[in-house]
């Protein structure tokens, strides 16, 4: 079976209302310009400061990068990844794996902004990304004879990565990373498995943990 990689606690959202009218926001934020109405701490740093939970918030370079390296992966060119996001405002998009993800960081922001107002991306009457509808709990429970590995920073460290997957596939197997900088899992995410491991003695970012997980499944598996 593939595998199921859920990227989780993502900082993609519109700007919030209550910040809009901040000078650093009004500066750079256009109705005309989709990619100016999605929140970014690089941006509106200063006008985030009394968001709640901010340290998890405006970072859609993370999820950038992340995605990036999940779909340019031989796992996915091999139809062996299922791939979704789940952001800070619990709304779930799952990647048709034949998207061309924009490269330019710009053009990215443009697509993500138009997939949270529109609530998906469509092309020559293909769906390249879809809302899933329902929330996080809901989408695990859809995947029968499921195993769920949480992967932190704070989880017990597994040195050898054949340790971590096997080549059974009679499960659905899911690997949940988190798409936020600092931090770590909220309760929600937590209550979902027992099952916590760390891939490494150091804290990785994001995407070098979704390239490592990629890769270490694609070895046990031998996809190339």
């Amino acid at each position: 079976m593939p595998l199921i990689l859920i990227l989780v606690e993502c900082g993609l959202e519109i700007i919030p209302r209550q910040i809009r009218n901040h000078s650093s926001v009004k500066k750079n934020r256009t109705n005309k310009i989709y990619s100016s109405q999605l929140l970014d701490n690089a941006l509106h740093h200063s006008a985030m400061k009394n968001l709640k939970n901010s340290i998890k918030r405006g970072r859609p370079d993370i999820v950038h990068l992340c995605l990036l390296n999940a779909l340019g992966s031989p796992l996915n060119k091999s139809s062996n990844l299922k791939l979704y996001i789940h952001t800070i405002k619990n709304k779930i998009f799952k990647f048709n794996p034949e998207i061309r993800m924009a490269k330019n960081f710009n053009r990215f922001k443009g697509l993500m902004a138009k997939l949270l107002i529109d609530g998906d991306i469509k092309y020559n009457g293909t769906n390249l990304i879809t809302q899933f509808p329902g929330n996080l709990k809901m989408l695990i429970e859809s995947f029968e004879d499921h195993e769920i590995l949480l992967f932190s920073s704070k989880g017990a460290l597994i040195k050898n990565h054949r340790e971590i997957f096997t080549k059974d596939i009679s499960k659905n197997l899911i690997a949940i990373i988190g798409g936020f900088q600092k931090s770590g899992f909220s309760k929600e995410i937590l209550h979902l498995s027992e099952n916590s491991i760390s891939i490494s003695e150091y804290p990785l970012e994001a995407w070098i943990v979704v390239s490592k997980i990629i890769s270490y499944y694609e070895i046990i598996h031998e996809i190339i």
